[in-house]
């Protein structure tokens, strides 16, 4: 069994990391739920930032220029001729950039890199119960359109929807 482990800065201003290591098996339940809470807690502090526009040609560039550093200031710390930065800013700018060089370049100005993600809307838990809503409502339909057909037919789909999602939860 291998371990992938995730590093999230929860309070950036305090500095608190919180380290998750993720099995890659299947997790017992109570486990995996746990981790969606954790992680909901967690990316809460980026929801702030989700509406943020990123500057037309990157960050890179902007907090470079913001800061008054010049290409080959940044680029002697990282080891790159001020070209060969301006570059790696070009790239950043059409979002075809590795997150180690963001991570390098961003060190070199005395930045940090924060990377997440998050959901477009709600939270991890809620994706979840979409999830699980979703594949109940296509099996309880199909054994449903199943009974209509032998003419056996129970009714109340919605509400056996429902019980299945919270079945699919409950054992996910």
């Amino acid at each position: 069994m291998t371990a992938t482990i995730y590093k999230y800065n929860c309070n950036v201003r305090e500095n608190h990391t919180i380290i998750i290591v993720l099995l890659e098996a299947d997790v017992k339940p109570e486990f995996r739920r746990l981790r969606l809470k954790q992680l909901t807690r967690t990316l809460a502090v980026f929801k702030q930032t989700k509406d943020a526009v990123r500057p037309r040609r990157g960050w890179l560039r902007a907090i470079r220029e913001a800061t008054g550093l010049s290409l080959r200031e940044v680029g002697k710390k990282i080891g790159a001729t001020p070209s060969h930065l301006q570059a790696l800013e070009k790239s950043e700018g059409h979002e075809r950039i590795t997150l180690r060089t963001l991570k390098k370049v961003a060190g070199a100005m005395d930045c940090q890199l924060v990377y997440a993600i998050i959901p477009k809307s709600g939270t991890l838990e809620d994706l979840a119960q979409k999830r699980a809503y979703k594949d109940a409502a296509a099996r309880v339909r199909a054994v449903e359109h199943t009974m209509v057909l032998e003419d056996q037919a129970a009714g109340r789909v919605e509400e056996k929807i429902q019980e299945e999602t919270r079945r699919l939860l409950k054992r996910s």
